[in-house]
């Protein structure tokens, strides 16, 4: 494995030094950028799946938790400042990338804080492999696509997909759903509670990062469900219960009702901590102090 600094400045990090690493997907070759903030034992940070997903959303908490801890957050294949190929995005590319990450950038047992649609993935590989993590922090966990949880059929939605997924018509959509106003209008639908603070300035930034080549591919996956890991409650549930390590689920307590009742039954289940803290899906990245202070004696008991 190759690691590299990367000399060109970063736009959407958590001002640590920004690195990269190639990873080969059946014979296509990713650039993933993640970046390294603070000392101590290693914490990974995974930002959520979204339109506008990347390492940046965790860069409060990654400011406030470097003190403690060697702080690692990483863009995940197709969003943010990594690759973002025109391949078909699912699962087992996630799953794979994963735990390539952890087991060749880390050579000790991690800790993982997890926002949203990421806890599916560390859930799956905790499964798999439990001697690569050594305490997991889920924030706002999800594990169903926008599509889905809208109660659209996977059929047409796979559909909508292939459509976005068009050069020409494909361009169009996308462009249409990434407008300022509709990214503003998402956010104050189930991302952030106070919308005070999606002023035009962090709007505009949020855009600037749809609008790379490319960007519509991965975030066309997320939407439409081909980036679920499990596909129903009861499984995305015996994930969590067949783990060895500690587990701390992180509830925005206004989430959309049916996320938070998925959030609400995982934070059920018998030995996971839990916290419910202002926000949404968002939260992590709108209420970074919060989620901070919340997770650090969890986080601090295994250090």
């Amino acid at each position: 494995m190759s690691t590299n600094l990367l000399s060109s400045p970063t736009n959407f990090g958590i001002g640590g030094v920004v690195k990269a690493i190639s990873w080969n997907w059946k014979n296509q070759q990713f650039q993933i950028v993640y970046e390294t903030i603070g000392s101590g034992s290693p914490l990974l940070l995974l930002p959520a799946f979204s339109t506008v997903s990347t390492r940046e959303e965790m860069s409060g908490i990654a400011k406030l938790l470097a003190p403690h801890f060697q702080v690692i957050a990483v863009d995940w294949p197709g969003f943010g400042e990594s690759s973002r190929l025109p391949v078909n995005y699912e699962p087992a590319i996630y799953e794979q990338f994963l735990e390539y990450f952890v087991t060749s950038v880390f050579y000790v047992p991690i800790t993982v804080v997890a926002a949203g649609h990421s806890a599916a993935y560390v859930l799956k590989l905790a499964q798999k492999n439990s001697s690569v993590f050594s305490r997991l922090v889920l924030v706002a966990p999800t594990w169903r696509g926008p599509l889905p949880t809208m109660g659209v059929d996977r059929q047409i939605a796979g559909v909508f997909r292939e459509i976005v997924r068009s050069p020409i018509v494909g361009q169009a959509l996308y462009k249409l759903n990434t407008v300022p106003s509709f990214l503003s209008f998402m956010y104050r639908r189930h991302v952030y509670v106070d919308a005070a603070k999606l002023t035009p300035s962090f709007i505009e930034h949020k855009w600037q990062n749809t609008q790379q080549p490319g960007a519509r591919f991965a975030p066309a996956a997320f939407v439409t469900g081909n980036l679920d890991a499990v596909h129903h409650q009861a499984d995305f549930l015996t994930l969590a219960q067949n783990l060895s390590v500690p587990l701390m689920v992180v509830i925005g307590e206004s989430s959309p009702s049916k996320s938070r009742a998925d959030m609400d039954a995982l934070a059920a289940l018998s030995g996971v901590q839990t916290a419910v803290l202002p926000g949404s899906l968002g939260m992590h990245e709108e209420y970074p102090e919060a989620v901070a202070e919340a997770i650090l004696p969890f986080l601090r008991t295994g250090s």
